[in-house]
């Protein structure tokens, strides 16, 4: 008789190998397809994921774990088969109440409303997209009372990308965070502002393209494992800890924009290229969680990329790229236009400090489509009047308001929570990080990165979805998530920017 263990990962893996075809035809659908091909496309990733639905779903699955769970004795928290077992039955427990027509129809739907989303932002016609938006709202509903829930709808949704969290947590997390957050932000805006003229001139792709990333392989990005393209929205996705893929988009006009999404995908990259190779293949081989995973991409991005020791080094190379717009460039101005803070439109080019307030407007917005206090066709009207409210800027046009993001397009409802929940942890890691490596910044100065990838590998990276991202915090920093780091580090760093007493 086969090893249960063995004979339960023969098992998923095909599994996991639809999964990871179904994802190299939604990166193809992003970057390379036409679009007269949307249709076929929908159908084949319908295919494709009700096919792995079911083939998870099926009873053979919940007998190959009870007969592996057999086999374990009081395991380590750590013990990777151990874990095995203990996420693929919460991840079965979930698919098995979820019925495969419904992930088919889901699936076809999200393709279309894609398509749909694409061709309603390029013409700011948002009445083109809300008829998808309300199907996938419909059977996002439908999901969730099919999962089953605690409180409200939206738990459930929240927790196919935060296991074990709660609406209510997010909730009181977020008015914790508010409630200092927003006398920060009066406090920047009535401080003379910073002059950011000298990111916006001439800066061609392929110049932008080459920095870009001659800076993530410094990081540790391994292009021989991964590779770089342009999106409407950008993102990464990986189909192996080998085969991981970054997206951006680029403004000729600015070269903040592209650079920072740049940076921001990488550390996305770098944490699918860091999971354990062993992990490949099941379930386990992916990021905890999405706020942990965008907990990497913010730590990049703000805590390195946007430093004054990161720009000790690499604004003379910056500058040797672009000499004619940055050739007199000091590194205090440049330093303080990267870090500008002002209410914007578009949230994947806001600063650090009111990135939270649209994540927030996302999150109420959505949480209200879910409950059915929010309206469809009321939602560019809602949408604009929250921007107002919350940020003091009203959108001239639908394709920089409720069409800018993709991620409703995609069905993704209960995932923007976790950008500032990622945003937070990041600040708690870093903390941690220094109190280990306290020349941490001096390396950052000198280009070196090993000690802050190699920390990352060993605490974060390596165990996939072994702990869930409440352990994999407490194990990393000794504390459960708060907002206190975060606030913490943006009052010091904002103070300083903006010579606040």
């Amino acid at each position: 008789m086969s090893n249960p263990l063995e004979a339960l990962r023969d098992h998923l893996a095909p599994i996991e190998d639809l999964k990871a075809a179904a994802a190299v035809l939604r990166w193809d659908q992003e970057t390379n397809m036409p679009d007269g091909g949307a249709e076929a496309r929908a159908q084949q990733l319908s295919t494709l994921q009700s096919t792995a639905h079911e083939r998870f779903g099926a009873d053979e699955t919940g007998a190959l774990l009870d007969r592996a769970a057999e086999t374990l004795n009081d395991p380590d928290p750590l013990d990777p088969d151990a874990a095995l077992v203990r996420v693929t039955r919460r991840d079965y427990e979930r698919a098995v109440r979820v019925p495969s027509a419904l992930v088919a129809e889901l699936s076809k739907a999200k393709s279309q409303a894609q398509q749909a989303w694409t061709q309603a932002r390029q013409n700011d016609d948002f009445a083109r997209f809300a008829p998808h938006l309300e199907r996938l709202v419909e059977l996002s509903v439908e999901k969730a009372e099919a999962i089953g829930y605690a409180d409200e709808p939206y738990d459930a949704l929240l927790t196919a990308y935060e296991p074990g969290r709660t609406t209510a947590e997010v909730e009181a997390l977020f008015d914790t965070l508010r409630n200092d957050l927003i006398p920060l932000v009066d406090t920047i805006d009535d401080a003379p502002q910073v002059d950011d003229e000298l990111l916006r001139g001439t800066y061609p792709q392929s110049a932008q393209q080459e920095f870009g990333r001659s800076v993530i392989e410094d990081f540790g990005y391994d292009f021989d494992r991964g590779r770089q393209d342009v999106s409407a929205h950008p993102f990464t996705t990986a189909f192996s800890p080998d085969d991981v893929r970054l997206t951006t988009r680029y403004d000729e006009a600015n070269v903040a924009s592209a650079l920072f999404s740049t940076i921001h995908e990488a550390g996305h990259g770098l944490y699918e290229q860091g999971i354990a190779p062993s992990l490949a293949r099941t379930p386990l081989g992916d990021g905890t969680a999405l706020s942990t995973h965008e907990s990497q991409a913010r730590l990049w991005e703000n805590h390195v990329g946007r430093s004054r020791s990161f720009w000790r080094h690499y604004l003379p190379q910056l500058q040797d790229h672009f000499p004619d717009a940055l050739g007199d460039a000091a590194l205090e101005p440049f330093y303080r236009a990267i870090n500008r803070v002002a209410p914007s439109l578009i949230r994947v080019e806001a600063d650090e400090v009111t990135y939270h307030l649209h994540v927030m407007l996302r999150f109420e917005l959505e949480r209200g489509l879910i409950e059915g206090s929010v309206s469809i066709n009321d939602l560019p009207e809602r949408w604009n009047a929250a921007m107002d409210d919350s940020l003091g800027v009203t959108p001239s046009s639908d394709a920089n308001g409720v069409l800018q993001d993709v991620h409703w397009s995609q069905g993704a409802f209960g995932y923007f929570p976790t950008y500032t929940l990622g945003t937070l942890t990041a600040a708690q890691l870093m903390d941690a990080i220094v109190d280990d490596r306290p020349d941490l910044r001096a390396h950052i100065a000198d280009g070196d990165f090993a000690p802050l990838l190699d920390w990352l590998r060993t605490h974060v990276h390596r165990h996939g979805r072994i702990l869930t991202a409440p352990d994999l915090l407490d194990r990393a920093t000794g504390a459960s998530l708060s907002a206190a780091p975060w606030l913490r580090y943006a009052r010091d760093k904002f103070g300083d920017i903006y010579d606040l007493t």
